[in-house]
């Protein structure tokens, strides 16, 4: 008999957890998102900076990171909080009164559809924070504006003093690249997060069957694990889309999805779209151990101190 899904931690805990979370898988990993970054630029990888450097934009990344992450998991656990604790009325028996059970005490396809949405709008909440630091980090490791996360920033800054640019401008040139991002992102999650939902609902279920109890939900190590794999499969699927962010944000002027895709068909065919598949698929399933494991470990944490055995 499946086991009953944990409440989303409150409010105060998704967002502890998930800046501690972000913080130490951006820091962790930093060194292969740089030369994924690279392998995926359109002046090809040691124009970009090759080997060299590969800490290059660590400033964005530490100011993003935390509240990037802690935007995600709030949006999420509040979400799935608000979804499980809805109930919905039927049309074919709303003459008799009666109401539909809520989504999460249905059926797993439900769950995960909940999980679906519950992590859409986390990403979309999340990008708000992550794209200004995204377009600043990225160029940064790709070597321009001097290689630095300052030297980007000031660079797109200046352009303020342009005519006809202004501050509009400068937050478009911030904001360059939101839409394929948010492209990348969302069907990401729509992946990972109820793949990993999934596994942990196994877990807790195998632990059910032979009896071995703990605190909350499940452990940190094992949530890792299951981060690792959901994480893996999702990076390996959604590799064309990265590649189309990164080329958005680093080209010198702004152009068009549909332009960047002409031109790397007419140019290569379609192999660039898996440029740095590998260590994109070795950084985000170690990404996910970090993230997912870290946070789940923050949560489990800080809600045995709240809610004392």
């Amino acid at each position: 008999m499946p086991t009953a899904e944990p409440q989303p931690p409150p409010f105060q805990t998704a967002l502890l957890a998930g800046a501690l979370a972000g913080t130490t898988v951006d820091l962790s990993l930093f060194p292969l998102d740089t030369l994924k970054t690279r392998l995926q630029s359109s002046q090809g990888f040691f124009a970009a900076g090759g080997f060299r450097g590969i800490y290059r934009g660590v400033g964005s990344a530490l100011v993003g990171s935390a509240p990037g992450a802690a935007f995600f998991f709030c949006t999420y656990e509040a979400t799935k909080s608000f979804l499980s604790s809805t109930t919905f009325p039927s049309s074919s028996s709303a003459a008799a009164g009666t109401i539909l059970p809520s989504l999460s005490s249905s059926t797993p396809q439900s769950r995960a559809a909940e999980h679906m949405l519950a992590a859409s709008l986390g990403e979309i909440a999340a990008c708000a924070v992550r794209v200004p630091t995204e377009v600043v980090k990225q160029r940064a490791q790709a070597g321009q504006h001097g290689g630095s996360s300052w030297a980007a920033l000031r660079h797109i800054l200046e352009q303020r003093r342009q005519a006809g640019v202004g501050l509009i401008g400068v937050a478009r040139e911030l904001y360059r690249g939101w839409g394929i991002t948010v492209m990348r992102e969302v069907p990401f999650t729509v992946l990972q997060f109820p793949l990993w939902e999934a596994l942990k609902a196994w877990g807790r279920e195998r632990r059910a069957r032979t009896g071995r109890g703990m605190f909350g939900d499940v452990g940190a190590a094992e949530s890792a694990l299951y981060g690792s794999i959901s994480g893996g499969v999702a990076a390996a699927v959604t590799t064309p889309l990265d590649v189309l962010k990164t080329r958005v944000m680093l080209s010198a002027r702004r152009e068009s999805m549909a332009s960047i895709v002409r031109t790397i068909l007419k140019e290569n065919g379609i192999r660039p779209f898996f440029a740095g598949i590998g260590p994109r698929v070795m950084w985000i399933s170690a990404g996910g151990a970090i993230f997912l494991g870290s946070y789940q470990w923050a949560v489990n944490a800080l809600e045995k101190q709240r809610i004392p055995a």
